[in-house]
């Protein structure tokens, strides 16, 4: 993968960065040391995923923001151009890529689907919330289905013949799945029906696939209070015999961003639908589906990182304006990418898209190996909100450089903002996962999530040959364990929770750097990486004391 195209950025549609997810994929993330991991096979994958991203996807999703859905009949209908996108992208097979070859799949790893992914978010996140939820599912089918399930279900996710969702969030019960009241009963035929309203659905019905999948916690008669007496279902769309389900999408949401895609109120009037597992199971087996998005969450942020960027980068390098500062400066007036508040968002910018992308492919490379790993026990949320949240940052930096043109739609970058806010807050609001993280801390597995996460930055620092580097991780490595301990013995961590949080991330975020800095050799630019490694190391990661110093101090 020629790593060229990714120094010349343009303004306007998004370019797949093929040279850095190469290089983070084959010398920083960990993939290279399976034995089935087959780097020019791979690139090749790529490359074209790169090709239809860039060819049908980047081009529609101007239109695509303005085109909203709209309900007729009861139903939703979805833009004409999303659903191209869809269809093409199931008939070039993308959704079996990393399906197992018996259920009709390519038998690829996840984390080459996290990169395909990550490309189309960077060029559309409508179009990645769309193709995001097949994988999801399939991820679920495959691994907690019954036989019978997957044969029903799985080759139709592969064909696209079926879209899916993950349908949890009720009015009264958003993060808070102990709050579910939607009620399962037996049909008397062995199976169940559901009875209940869920709500923030996404693509909970279009017309672009013939069938939708609905992955549903409720809860059965008689079941405890609590996530205990959750239960997981399926419920399609259309029924076995051709007719529709007793399901109704009562309303759509008009939302700040992600226009194109429809986010749904939904009721299940006795919806037909049949349990995955045993009754009480339902929490436990969803975790699989609920891991794999939190982790596609982390994988937009990556791709909107990306594409504030490179229209950041391309708009700087034209912009006339102002004298420079520097020691070349010469009174001439010149391109803002020249001045040094411009450079520091661009680097902020360059170092989240390259540090979020290692952090994410590390995190997919540390589920290959196992699926209940302590350390990808505390990295998913850590790279959900680290990386969503840099998103966000990412976003408004790019409108800043942008100026006032930046507040206008024209130049394609106000709506990264807008799509950018949802990422901290679906999958799991940002504050939740960061309590969650802290109080886990006076848990056993939190402690062992904990322990991993030590031995992991270690091992950074062991590769970091660099002295320099070396003593820039291990500060906030020694951040990062003395607010451990506070926090382990706080009553209610709950104040410092996201100063927790954002510790960890950036402590997480140092230790990405530090491994793509040692590989810098095999990077296609390796004095780029230098530069940015040092930016990070001088610049961005001292923040780990600041926040250490606060959370110690409060508890």
């Amino acid at each position: 993968m020629s790593g060229s195209a990714d120094r010349e950025y343009t303004l306007g549609d998004y370019r797949a960065p093929l040279g850095d997810i190469g290089f983070i994929l084959n010398h920083v993330s960990g993939i290279a040391d399976f034995d089935f991991w087959d780097r020019e096979f791979s690139g090749e994958i790529l490359q074209h995923a790169a090709k239809f991203v860039e060819g049908v996807i980047a081009p529609k999703e101007p239109v695509l923001d303005t085109q909203s859905p709209r309900m007729e009949d009861g139903r939703v209908k979805v833009s004409s151009l999303l659903k191209e996108i869809a269809v093409q992208y199931a008939e070039d097979g993308w959704f079996g890529l990393n399906v197992p070859e018996e259920f009709g799949g390519q038998d690829q790893p996840d984390i080459l689907s996290n990169a395909v992914l990550e490309m189309i978010c960077g060029a559309s996140l409508n179009a990645g919330m769309l193709t995001s939820c097949p994988p999801a599912a399939l991820k679920l089918l495959v691994g907690e289905g019954s036989e019978e399930q997957k044969a029903r279900y799985v080759p139709g996710l592969v064909s696209g013949e079926y879209a899916s969702t993950i349908v949890l969030s009720e009015a009264q019960a958003g993060s808070d799945l102990r709050l579910i009241r939607t009620t399962a009963k037996p049909d008397g035929n062995g199976d169940w029906t559901l009875e209940g309203g869920k709500v923030f659905c996404s693509n909970a019905d279009h017309d672009i696939t013939p069938n939708i999948l609905h992955c549903i916690l409720a809860r059965t008669e008689g079941a405890a209070e609590g996530t205990r007496g959750l239960s997981l279902f399926l419920c399609p769309a259309v029924l076995p015999d051709g007719t529709r389900n007793n399901i109704q999408v009562t309303r759509f949401e008009d939302k700040m961003g992600i226009h194109a895609t429809p986010t749904c109120v939904v009721n299940f009037d006795a919806a037909w639908a049949e349990m995955v597992g045993e009754p009480g199971e339902g929490l436990r087996r969803m975790f699989t589906m609920m891991n794999a998005m939190r982790l596609d969450v982390a994988v937009q942020g990556i791709g909107l990182c990306q594409i504030a960027l490179q229209r950041g980068s391309a708009y700087a390098a034209e912009r006339l304006q102002g004298r420079s500062l520097g020691k070349e400066a010469n009174g001439d007036t010149v391109t803002i990418n020249h001045h040094g508040d411009i450079k520091r968002m661009l680097q902020t910018m360059e170092a989240f898209a390259l540090g979020g992308r290692t952090m994410v492919y590390r995190t997919a490379v540390e589920l290959e190996k196992s699926q209940t790993s302590p350390l990808a026990a505390i990295m998913l949320p850590v790279c959900k909100v680290f990386v969503s949240d840099a998103a966000n940052e990412a976003a408004h930096m790019a409108i800043q450089i942008h100026g006032g043109y930046g507040f206008c739609k024209e130049y394609q970058v106000e709506q990264i903002a807008r799509d950018a806010r949802i990422t901290r807050i679906f999958e799991g609001a940002n504050g939740l996962h960061a309590t969650n993280v802290a109080v886990s801390l006076q848990k056993p597995a939190g402690q062992a999530a904990a322990e991993a996460f030590t031995a992991d930055i270690e091992a950074a620092l062991e590769a970091y040959v660099a002295e320099t580097g070396r003593n820039a991780l291990q500060q906030p490595l020694d951040d990062w364990l003395r607010a451990s301990e506070a926090v382990e013995n706080m009553s209610d961590p709950g104040m410092v929770a996201y100063d927790y949080m954002r510790l960890t991330g950036l402590t997480a975020f140092a230790a990405a750097w530090a491994r793509i800095d040692a590989a810098a050799a095999n990077a296609a630019y390796p004095a780029r990486i230098k530069k940015i490694a040092a930016f990070v190391r001088d610049y961005m990661t001292p923040e780990t004391e600041f926040l250490a110093n606060r959370i110690c101090g409060y508890g």
